[in-house]
């Protein structure tokens, strides 16, 4: 595979300062998630959400979707973790997790998933962000933009349909990168 993803920490408590310049930024008591990319390249096209600042602490999510090019094909691959109440609830490609809605518009990102008995909703909002380089089998020549100021309602419903959590986390990482009408074709959705 050209590119590999892995979360290290979902929630963890931060502890230190950072001093930049004359500035000095306390994180103790804060929180931290943590996860790396490795490999060749980046996907020719993404999504990738994260936020745990949630109204119910010790609360994460984490959602990427890519094209992965497997074995001269390519197929939609998804990852994506809800952590809550010490309970992680996965739904991913590896555990036959399936898209029922992938609609990726101008300001808005709606993302639904279902796997497990569970149902999964996710709407971001899409915010302007920063340019951030990435890799490409020729080095680090890509640009990609990334916003850490959008917000993600989230909706876990069980068996039944019935609401388990619902709520939105605010400072959201959101990307939304290259052909998203390619990815939506290779989920299967038209």
């Amino acid at each position: 595979m050209e590119c590999y993803h892995g979360v290290l920490s979902f929630y963890h408590s931060l502890q230190g300062r950072l001093r930049i310049n004359a500035e000095t930024m306390d994180f103790s008591g804060g929180t931290g998630y943590m996860e790396k990319d490795w490999g060749r390249a980046f996907p020719s096209a993404w999504v990738w959400m994260q936020t745990h600042h949630f109204d119910s602490p010790n609360t994460c999510l984490t959602a990427s979707i890519a094209v992965i090019p497997w074995q001269r094909r390519s197929f939609a691959g998804m990852i994506i973790g809800l952590e809550r109440e010490g309970r992680l609830h996965r739904f991913a490609t590896y555990t036959g997790a399936r898209v029922e809605v992938f609609r990726a518009l101008e300001h808005e990102l709606l993302w639904v998933v279902r796997g497990g008995g569970l149902r999964l909703e996710m709407r971001a909002e899409r915010t302007q962000g920063g340019l951030l380089q990435a890799p490409t089998p020729e080095g680090m020549g890509r640009r990609i933009a990334e916003t850490l100021t959008s917000r993600v309602e989230v909706r876990l419903s069980g068996p039944g349909g019935k609401t388990w959590f619902h709520e939105i986390g605010r400072n959201a990482g959101l990307e939304a990168v290259g052909d998203l009408d390619a990815l939506r074709a290779l989920i299967g959705l038209t």
